[in-house]
């Protein structure tokens, strides 16, 4: 993909990839006002110049689908050289509800409108985002296979879903990636006992209980103590964490979002972060003793969902 950004295969034989992509939330209004369309288009050449080829967008992060889409169309001689993953299954279109569907309808009517949006042929990975637990993955597989054949998506990947449901979708198809939260903070999925493929790590803001009265201040502490350790090592302390990520094995993807080139290029620099073996050690310690939980408890279940049978 680059040469100038650290690769590794996305799961077994996959395709070579850079080891942090860029997640495209931040970048869409998600979480905080953006700047205008030319401003974000700018931000994307940066991206591409850096080396930054390997895009994770969703079809319900508000333009995040659209914006890239303008960057097509203005550089399609571009869009060989962006690895481009993006998502279905989570409906946003019923204004008091959030609804999960991974039903081969909505997942054939997703793709047709992602790839309208984005302006492409093909997406490169497309992720069942939840699962619904009314379909069987093994439906929703079969599906996707089907997409897959008419030369629509290259790759097919899982966001959060239990072992069990793993197992299940691979035993329909190779499954490239599972997107999961993962960082020094939340680290539930290193209790899964499964055949190693792609694991690409996001952390979204849901650990809200982090952040309330008592836990607040403990946890600035936990992260002050991170930070003297990244002063120490002269990197920043989200270099650190990243780094400790990219540690826990090969097969570890991180797509740390951002919206500023400058953090961009922060956080492509974590790749040159080497951490030794008591660093490694020092900092998953420190990040066990996070307060108030590694997310909120109605997330749970929904992070490592499972399916009906067959």
């Amino acid at each position: 993909m680059t040469s100038s950004i650290t690769s590794r295969p996305l799961g077994k034989n996959g395709p070579m990839l850079p080891r942090l992509g860029l997640g495209r939330m931040n970048n869409s209004g998600a979480y905080n006002a953006v700047g205008s369309d030319e401003e974000r288009l700018g931000f994307l050449d940066r991206a591409y110049a850096m080396g930054e080829r390997f895009w994770d967008t969703a079809d319900m992060y508000l333009d995040s689908e659209d914006l890239p889409g303008q960057w097509f169309a203005r550089n399609p001689e571009k869009r060989a050289h962006v690895f481009l993953a993006t998502k279905f299954s989570i409906d946003m279109t019923v204004p008091t509800d959030i609804i999960f569907d991974s039903s081969p309808a909505y997942a054939r009517q997703q793709l047709a409108r992602s790839l309208t949006r984005l302006g492409v042929a093909y997406i490169d990975l497309y992720y069942v985002h939840r699962l619904d637990g009314k379909t069987p993955i093994e439906t929703t597989m079969a599906a996707l296979v089907a997409l897959k054949n008419e030369g629509k998506i290259k790759h097919i990947g899982l966001g959060a879903c239990s072992a069990a449901s793993l197992r299940r979708a691979h035993a329909v198809h190779p499954i490239a990636a599972v997107q999961t939260e993962y960082s020094v903070f939340a680290r539930a999925i290193e209790a899964v006992d499964d055949p190693k493929r792609g694991i690409l790590a996001a952390a979204p803001r849901a650990g809200r209980g982090r952040r309330r009265e008592g836990n607040l201040d403990a946890n600035v502490a936990t992260v002050a103590q991170m930070g003297a350790l990244a002063k120490q090592k002269g990197v920043t302390t989200a270099q650190l964490c990243l780094a400790w990520l990219l540690a826990q094995g090969d097969d570890v993807f991180a797509i740390p979002g951002t919206r500023k080139a400058e953090r961009l290029q922060e956080n492509l620099a974590a790749l040159r972060v080497e951490l030794t073996a008591e660093e490694q050690e020092t900092l998953g310690t420190l990040g066990k003793q996070v307060a108030g939980g590694e997310s909120r408890p109605e997330h749970v279940a929904i992070h490592f969902a499972d399916t009906p049978e067959l």
